[in-house]
């Protein structure tokens, strides 16, 4: 799974409330909530997002456990988010959205604002122009989620494949 796109570099300490302030957590409408992502720091994120990856430093996701800050976030059209370190709820209500979030070390300090990044979430390899760059990859169960688009779309192909097991062992007997 390969991921491409132009960094947008956002800092330490990422709160929940500033991806999605709270008082727009009573609209469930992921388009609605792309709108108003990071609004507190920049009201005109969302037209920028489209394509882009994150880069960001530590911790980013703290806060509240909030579900609707990635699913706002992937609604505004990030690909990919590349953080020192992330919250742990964040980190997973990501995957369970289809949201890649690769924990990258000094990954702030590797690119620049504006600039084209490839990301392969299995191996974690970040290649920044001519330079390939190490970090987490993403595997198992989690790869799985993310390439069937979340964890719903995940759940409703192994219903499926589940399904399909037990109709063909039905007819054999």
């Amino acid at each position: 799974m390969i991921i491409e796109g132009r960094v947008i570099k956002l800092g330490d300490k990422i709160d929940t409330d500033v991806i999605i302030p709270a008082k727009h957590l009573k609209y469930t409408d992921p388009e609605y909530l792309a709108q108003h992502v990071f609004e507190p720091i920049d009201p005109e994120f969302h037209k920028k997002a489209k394509g882009a990856i994150i880069v960001a430093g530590r911790v980013f996701g703290m806060g509240s456990s909030r579900e609707q800050a990635a699913i706002a976030i992937k609604a505004a059209g990030i690909k990919a988010i590349l953080a020192e370190s992330f919250a742990r709820i964040f980190y997973r209500n990501a995957i369970n959205n289809g949201l890649p979030v690769i924990v990258c070390h000094d990954i702030t300090k590797e690119v620049d604002v504006g600039e084209v990044i490839k990301v392969n979430v299995e191996s974690g390899e970040v290649a920044i122009g001519n330079r390939v760059i190490k970090c987490k990859g993403i595997t198992g169960m989690a790869l799985d989620i993310l390439k069937a688009g979340g964890l719903i779309e995940y759940l409703k192909r192994q219903k499926s494949e589940l399904e399909q097991a037990l109709h063909f062992k039905h007819h054999r007997l």
